[in-house]
């Protein structure tokens, strides 16, 4: 479910930083989602369901349906 159909954006990972004042303490591993979202897209002249990211719908990669 946490992939794009258009641009297969998928999960990323990384650190999330604990800052104590401004002395760095701590680093623990975190995970970031993309915003996914179930749109219904027109494919191939005919109308169906993608699960595309916030990013393509912004960018007009994909044309929705209506």
């Amino acid at each position: 479910m946490h992939r794009c159909e258009v641009c297969n954006k998928t999960k990323s990972s990384g650190n999330k930083l604990n800052y104590k004042g401004t002395q760095l303490t701590k680093r623990t591993k975190r995970t970031r989602f993309p915003n996914i979202q179930r749109v219904r897209v027109i494919a191939e002249g005919r109308s169906t369901r993608l699960n595309v990211c916030t990013t393509c719908l912004k960018s007009n990669k994909v044309t929705r349906a209506v």
